[in-house]
C-alpha cells in the first residue's frame, strides 16, 4: 500500500475551517484534525491546539507556492497575519497505517444544543429523546459541525425557524445547515456553492441522513414536502442568480463578502422571512452590520460563541 503524507499547519485555531477548505480545495486530501489534548488527574498536560494536522494522499510540488496565494486572498479580504496564524509547516511522508481512517481516531460526536447532534459516520451513537442527530464525515467540505460559525447557524435555526419553512443555504459547503434545517422541520431546503467540488459531498450527506435529494428542472420551483417525505436541493450557484424566495436564509461566509452580497441575501427573503448571517469574527461585525443596516434589515439577535457572532436579522421593512 502506498505511503500518506501528514502535514502540520500552525494556524489560529478559530480559523479551522477556512483554512481545512482551503486543502480539500487544492489538494489531495482525506481529512484534518484540529486539536489533540493530552489529560493526566483532570489536569491538561499538553495541547497541540493551533496546529491543524492534514493527511494528504499526495504531495505538490508548489504546495508552499498554493498556501502563500490562497493566504494572500484571505489577507484581501480583510484577514490580519494575526488572525490567520503563522502558517509554518511540517511535512512527513508515513508508512501505511490504514492512514485512511487515522485522522478519523479524534474525532466524537459534536452536541451543539440540548436537541442537536452531529455524528462521524462511522459512530454508532444512540439519540436522548427527541434529539436529532445529523450524519456526516467531517473533514469532507467546509461545515463540520464542531466550529463555532456552523454551530451558531445551527442554534439560529432552532431559534428562529418556523416548522414548514422554506430555506436557502447560500455557501452550504458539507450541506450541514440545509440538512438541519430538514430534521428541524423545514418543508424544503435549498443549498448552493461557487465550488463545484462541494456539491457531490453534499448529496452523499443527505442520503446518509435519509433525506430525498432532487434536481432541479428548468421552470420548476423549490420542491416542497410530499408524503412525508422532506426535499432538498444542492446545485452550483450564488445569491445574485436565485429568483426564489425563502422563509429563512443562512449565509455563514466570510464577513466581508456578506457584505457585499447582502443585497442579493435580501432579495431572496419572503416578507417577515429571517436570516443567519454567521462566518464573522466579533471584530469585524460592524462591517456585515453596516450592509444589514442598509437594505433596511432589523437585527433580531446578535449570538456569541468565543470570538465568533451570528446575526440574525429580519426583513419587515
Amino acid at each position: 500500500m502506498d505511503n500518506y503524507y501528514e502535514l502540520k499547519i500552525s494556524i489560529n485555531p478559530d480559523m479551522e475551517e477556512v483554512i481545512s477548505d482551503i486543502f480539500f480545495t487544492n489538494f489531495d486530501c482525506e481529512g484534518v484534525v484540529l486539536a489533540e489534548e493530552a489529560y493526566k488527574d483532570l489536569e491538561m498536560t499538553s495541547t497541540t491546539r493551533g496546529t491543524l494536522r492534514v493527511f494528504l494522499r499526495t504531495i505538490p510540488q508548489n504546495i508552499r507556492e498554493i498556501l502563500h496565494t490562497e493566504r494572500e486572498i484571505l489577507k484581501s479580504r480583510g484577514f490580519s497575519d494575526n488572525e490567520l496564524g503563522s502558517w509554518e509547516i511540517e511535512l512527513d511522508e508515513k508508512e501505511n497505517q490504514d492512514w485512511s481512517k487515522k485522522w478519523k481516531e479524534k474525532w466524537d460526536v459534536t452536541r451543539v444544543t440540548d436537541k442537536i447532534a452531529v455524528v462521524p459516520s462511522w459512530l454508532k451513537y444512540s439519540p436522548k429523546p427527541d434529539e436529532i442527530t445529523i450524519t456526516l464525515d467531517p473533514g469532507c467540505a467546509f461545515g463540520t459541525g464542531t466550529h463555532q460559525t456552523t454551530q451558531l447557524c445551527m442554534k439560529a435555526l432552532e431559534k428562529y425557524m418556523p416548522q414548514g419553512a422554506s430555506v436557502a443555504d447560500i455557501g452550504t459547503g458539507s450541506g450541514i445547515l440545509a440538512i438541519c434545517a430538514i430534521k428541524l422541520g423545514a418543508d424544503s431546503a435549498y443549498g448552493c456553492d461557487n465550488d463545484p467540488t462541494v456539491i457531490d459531498v453534499c448529496k452523499e450527506n443527505a442520503q446518509k441522513n435519509g433525506i430525498t435529494e432532487l434536481t432541479r428542472l428548468p421552470g420548476i420551483e423549490s420542491p416542497k414536502r410530499d408524503n412525508n417525505t422532506a426535499k432538498i436541493i444542492f446545485e452550483l450557484n450564488t445569491a445574485d442568480k436565485i429568483t426564489d424566495k425563502y422563509d429563512f436564509v443562512c449565509a455563514n461566509i466570510l464577513h466581508n463578502i456578506l457584505a457585499e452580497i447582502m443585497p442579493d441575501l435580501k432579495n431572496i427573503m419572503k416578507p417577515d422571512a429571517k436570516m443567519v448571517l454567521s462566518g464573522i469574527l466579533d471584530e469585524k461585525k460592524n462591517i456585515v452590520l453596516d450592509a444589514v443596516d442598509k437594505e433596511n434589515l432589523q437585527v433580531i439577535e446578535i449570538l456569541h460563541q468565543d470570538q465568533w457572532v451570528a446575526i440574525v436579522v429580519t426583513n419587515t421593512l
